[in-house]
């Protein structure tokens, strides 16, 4: 089988969630023996680093980048918001990248085109017209229902209008999309319904977030150093948004009734006034240079999220390294979890001081919950088992 893969960003270095992804599912199609060629955009915020890539990597994918330039600009917009365009969508659309994807189809034959995120498919109509290779898309979430909640959280009145502005626009684009693909690789099962809710009648499969068990050695947990700590790129909206309503309205709760806790924040593109923030005992570590380096030096995850979307990589990788998670109902989305068996949900301010209430009454629960929460990555997302899984999904859409 010979496969493209159309990334939004480098796969490598795997720096956030959504280039572990990617990485992962292109790690996963070389060790199948899969013949796999990688175009990537490249990005202000995600660079095309030749000398950050895996050699053997750089190899056997002959992975090149494209700059395009994806920063917010206010004329267009709001220039969008006029014509109904998703600035969100358009904006990653380049007449180079549109060149060099238009040269390889000419010279070479695909099998399957893979789309990694709605962000590539702009793109769709260069295929159609240079390919009759089969187009999966690879959902990392409803990109909708990320600013739709958005709005929905927000207070501020002009905001909120603009945000579902952004939410119908996204939408309507989404709808119309998915079904000009032969088939969707959703992220989780919830994703997946909501596709056919819109009206999607191409084949759909669940792909989750997987990894190489190899790569995260699970230590049993100290129960006597049971600090907090999060993860995550702080230059994505609900990551930033879920940590302000957890330093603003959950922490102070949680000092009240464990005043020695301590909670260890961590992050790429830390705003400053998170930097700046004297809130007691939280300990900013800003960018760290080893995820999982930093993970293992804690106990408890937290995962506040409110608006996101699709599934929480962080959570897995969490889970993987015998971590015990605790997350809103909307963070451990697309999981399958068993609350107070293999991570704890809580989704308010009480339900966070009664998720640690009730792990430190009994020190066995917090050994319990980090085995079970390893048990269930093994089981459930090991990387050799999803490429396996999309691998065949391919093969039924080629037939």
């Amino acid at each position: 089988m010979k496969i493209l893969q159309l990334c939004h960003k480098p796969p490598q270095p795997a720096i956030d969630g959504g280039c572990i992804a990617m990485n992962n599912l292109t790690k996963g199609f070389l060790e199948n023996k899969i013949d796999v060629k990688v175009l990537t955009i490249s990005t202000i915020k995600h660079p095309f680093l030749k000398n950050k890539i895996d050699e053997d990597f750089l190899k056997k994918t002959r992975i090149e980048g494209v700059f395009v330039d994806t920063e917010l600009n206010i004329v267009d917009a709001f220039s969008n918001l006029v014509t109904a365009d998703s600035y969100n969508i358009s904006r990653f659309f380049s007449p180079d990248f549109d060149r060099l994807l238009s040269k390889l189809l000419e010279q070479e034959e695909f099998e399957i085109i893979h789309l990694e995120s709605l962000f590539m498919t702009p793109y769709l109509g260069t295929i159609k017209r240079h390919s009759k290779a089969k187009v999966i898309l690879r959902s990392h979430n409803l990109e909708y229902m990320i600013w739709e909640r958005l709005a929905n959280s927000t207070t501020n009145k002009a905001k909120k209008v603009y945000l579902k502005i952004l939410a119908n626009q996204l939408k309507k684009y989404e709808t119309t999309i998915i079904n000009q693909v032969d088939g969707i690789a959703s992220i989780t099962n919830e994703d997946g319904k909501k596709y056919k809710a819109l009206g999607c009648n191409k084949p759909i499969v669940t792909i989750p977030f997987g990894v190489d068990l190899s790569e995260f050695k699970f230590e049993k947990l100290n129960s006597s150093h049971a600090d907090l700590f999060h993860i995550g790129s702080m230059d994505w909206k609900p990551n930033l948004e879920g940590i302000a309503w957890f330093s603003e309205k959950v922490w102070p709760k949680i000092q009240q009734s464990f005043p020695e806790l301590v909670f260890h924040l961590a992050g790429r593109n830390m705003p400053q006034w998170l930097l700046n923030s004297k809130n007691n005992n939280i300990v900013n570590h800003g960018e760290v240079s080893v995820s999982n380096d930093f993970i293992k030096q804690y106990s408890i995850m937290i995962v506040p999220l409110l608006s996101a979307g699709g599934m929480r990589i962080k959570i897995i990788e969490g889970m993987a390294l015998g971590r015990v998670v605790i997350s809103t109902s909307i963070g451990a989305e697309g999981i399958s979890y068993s609350n107070r068996k293999n991570i704890l949900i809580a989704d308010n301010p009480k339900e966070f001081v009664e998720a640690l209430e009730w792990l430190f009454e009994d020190k066995d629960r917090l050994t319990g919950i980090s085995v079970n929460a390893r048990l269930l990555v093994k089981e459930r997302y090991g990387n050799k088992l999803i490429n396996s899984k999309l691998t065949s999904f391919y093969k039924e859409v080629l037939k």
